[in-house]
């Protein structure tokens, strides 16, 4: 399992989530930052800080918010 980044991101990008990944799994994109779903440990380190709320766990996200999962894979897949 992994955490995904969700839209909120898009306006916010404050990065803490980038300071306490103990195993940086956490890039910035062109648009928001993205987690590498085969990288992740899910400790849930970065949902705690992010002030936004726009983390979510894998197995937690709605069908319209699968697509959020997809770019960061693609995003990795570079």
């Amino acid at each position: 399992m992994a955490f995904v980044i969700l839209d909120p991101c898009r306006q916010e990008q404050s990065a803490e989530c980038l300071t306490v990944c103990p195993v940086d799994c956490i890039e910035k994109g062109p648009e928001q930052y993205y987690i590498d779903p085969d990288v992740c440990i899910d400790c849930a380190a970065c949902k705690s800080v992010c002030p936004v709320d726009a983390i979510v766990e894998e197995y937690d996200l709605t069908p319209d918010q699968e697509t959020y999962l997809e770019q960061a894979e693609e995003f990795f897949a570079k």
